[in-house]
């Protein structure tokens, strides 16, 4: 089995999303196109799959096996390239589930 490729970025999105008060758990391991973090805020949990932002766009695709669990995931889960987009990322999902959970 060949050691999960972790991208150079994913150290500093780790630390941001702790410092704002998120649980993160690594599934980098897990492979098959699962993505990179599980991240626990308020409640919720949204899954991350980091992409290095100082690569070109072509070298930022998902993987075919990444394109498969996605397209097949019925849970939330997005892309990332940077510590602002996990910022945002999670900011907006957590607003966007806490609305629906408000219409229970």
């Amino acid at each position: 089995m060949r050691a999960a490729k972790v991208d150079e970025n994913q150290r500093q999105i780790v630390k941001v999303l702790r410092d704002m008060g998120c649980s993160v758990q690594h599934l980098h391991a897990v492979g098959a196109g699962c993505p990179d973090l599980l991240v626990g805020y308020k409640g919720f949990n949204i899954l991350l799959e980091v992409k290095d932002g100082s690569k070109s766009p072509s070298r930022q695709k998902l993987t075919s096996d990444q394109v498969v669990w996605h397209r097949d995931w019925r849970g939330t889960v997005e892309v990332i390239n940077s510590k602002e987009q996990a910022i945002i990322a999670v900011l907006t999902i957590a607003r966007d589930l806490s609305d629906l959970d408000d219409l229970k």
